[in-house]
């Protein structure tokens, strides 16, 4: 890592630069530290500085490694194993049970994302077009994650960049201004918790794109490696560390879980608000060690749940 100096008229602007080999091509990463800055200053924040760069660039190499690293033949069968013992007896849904699966998964995506319609509010928007004293945003995203879910369940498209944009904007056409667009320059995502400590860091907004890329990249090359479950683990799961949407990532990634299960024979599953801390752990066990077995074990666990939800259809 090195120091940048940039002078803009009287004053000399300070940057601490690094850069690395990705892929063959060199990339840098940025940090800008301060302007006429003193000695003793500008040591106490290339330090902080330096802390920061070596976590984002870790952060990128997880981004640029779906799994971390690809699975041992131990692992594979491990995780088969594991989805074998799940006991998955759910065939292909009759009419009536897409409809079912449509609303229960409607209201939890948009309940797990703050959505305050409830489970009968749902059903009367989509049933009847009876809407309830709320939000016009969340109605609207009611009828756009429905309509998603059609969409999923129907296209014939592959996995790309382009369906991804159309997956959002169709859920949130209605919603917001920024539908079916990935994030503007300088707009970055950070999640911190209620102490400010940050648990989630997008990646930089220019290397969304590319990430997304070699996602696609990954999950052809790997569809006759894995099983449908693990496939669609991974990819919902890269999806959400690279972030690429202002808002709207968690239920675009959830579509795609289920984009890819349904593509590969598979039912859909329904990550259920009750199981939403579960869900939130698993991402961050997926993120900081690249374990995908809680988020399997959680599909898994849904599995069963939706199979008792539908026998009262």
């Amino acid at each position: 890592m090195h120091i940048e100096i940039r002078k803009r008229g009287k004053r000399r602007l300070y940057y601490l630069a690094h850069s690395f080999r990705d892929n063959g091509k060199i990339r840098k990463i940025r940090r800008y530290l301060g302007a006429d800055l003193e000695k003793e200053r500008l040591k106490a924040l290339r330090e902080q500085a330096e802390m920061s760069i070596m976590q984002q660039l870790e952060a990128y190499r997880r981004m640029s490694d779906p799994l971390h690293a690809a699975l041992s033949e131990k692992e594979k069968k491990e995780l088969e194993t594991l989805i074998a013992k799940g006991d998955l007896k759910i065939t292909h849904l009759s009419e009536e049970e897409w409809t079912r699966f449509t609303e229960m998964f409607t209201y939890d995506t948009n309940a797990i994302e703050g959505s305050t319609i409830t489970a009968t509010e749902v059903r009367g928007i989509l049933e009847r077009n009876q809407w309830p004293n709320k939000s016009k945003g969340d109605i609207s995203e009611t009828y756009g994650v429905a309509e998603a879910v059609k969409f999923i369940r129907e296209t014939k498209e592959h996995i790309s960049l382009e369906l991804i944009k159309k997956l959002h904007y169709i859920v949130f056409r209605n919603s917001k201004i920024f539908a079916g667009r990935f994030r503007g320059k300088g707009i970055e995502v950070v999640v911190a918790d209620r102490l400010g400590n940050v648990i989630h860091r997008g990646a930089p907004q220019k290397n969304v794109p590319g990430l997304l890329k070699e996602l696609m990249a990954w999950y052809e090359n790997s569809n006759k490696k894995y099983h449908p479950i693990v496939l669609a683990a991974v990819v919902h799961n890269q999806f959400e560390n690279i972030h690429p949407f202002q808002d709207g990532n968690g239920r675009v990634g959830r579509l795609l879980l289920n984009y890819v299960l349904i593509k590969h024979g598979m039912p859909p599953v329904n990550i259920e608000l009750k199981n939403r801390m579960e869900y939130y752990s698993a991402l961050q066990a997926y993120q900081n060690q690249g374990d995908i077995r809680p988020t399997i074990e959680l599909i898994m666990k849904e599995y069963k749940e939706l199979r008792k939800s539908l026998k009262g259809v």
